[in-house]
């Protein structure tokens, strides 16, 4: 049996919600789950089908990028993972998907505005949507470039990836993370049911304004403030 186990099935069951979601289809996106200690992390393999994924086939990968336990290559975007894990320490799990009302907002370059307090019970800020790459990213390392592509775009506005943890990649699609790969999961999931009220938002009034900062703060703090009380 394999020592990793237990972080390939983390990695499989994360996969597979993503999947039961609707967050994607055919054999688009992937979810990873690291292991810090050993500077290791799980994810999908290529272009394999959720319907015939196993917890076998679940590829362990370094930090480096060397296969280190797998017999299928790992996720074409492996790459971009590697380096979120390497920038960012404190978090567990990522997951890309190409979920339709999020890719359609990374399609037209925009910002997800925060209209509502469902944006509000989750961060504070707008979802931030990172420039197309430039030209020489492209024709250079494309998916570690991603990475630094979304790192930028968090430097350049001041923003936590602790306090928004999702981001948008022009022209592409929407990148989440969190603790673990199904807190990953969850803010994808928070993401695109965001990217769709605030999409139905703009057709019913093209001029909706911004959520006040008063309802922000309280709906923030309410689930993750010094002084929470939502949940149990």
């Amino acid at each position: 049996m394999s020592k990793y186990t237990e972080l390939k099935r983390e990695c499989y069951e994360a996969n597979m919600e993503l999947n039961a979601l609707g967050l994607v289809i055919y054999t688009f996106g992937n979810v990873s789950a690291v292991d810090r200690q050993h500077g290791l992390f799980a994810i999908k393999p290529s272009g394999v089908p959720y319907e015939t994924l196993r917890p076998e086939d679940i590829v362990m990968v370094d930090f480096d990028n060397q296969i280190v336990e797998g017999s299928l290559r790992p996720s074409s975007d492996t790459q971009t993972h590697a380096y979120l894990y390497t920038q960012w320490e404190n978090i567990g799990g990522i997951a890309h998907t190409h979920a339709t009302y999020s890719v359609a907002w990374a399609q037209a370059q925009r910002d997800i505005p925060i209209f509502g307090t469902t944006h509000a019970d989750h961060l504070t800020a707008d979802i931030p949507c990172a420039p197309p790459m430039r030209d020489e990213l492209i024709e250079g390392n494309y998916e570690h470039n991603t990475g630094i592509q979304i790192q930028d775009c968090f430097q350049e506005r001041r923003l936590s990836h602790e306090e928004v943890p999702m981001v948008l990649v022009g022209n592409h699609g929407p990148f989440a993370w969190g603790k673990t790969a199904a807190k990953a999961v969850y803010h994808s999931k928070v993401l695109e049911a965001v990217a769709e009220m605030a999409y139905l938002t703009l057709q019913i009034n093209p001029q909706a304004p911004r959520l006040k900062d008063s309802l922000i703060r309280k709906h923030y703090e309410r689930k993750h403030g010094a002084n929470a009380y939502y949940g149990q």
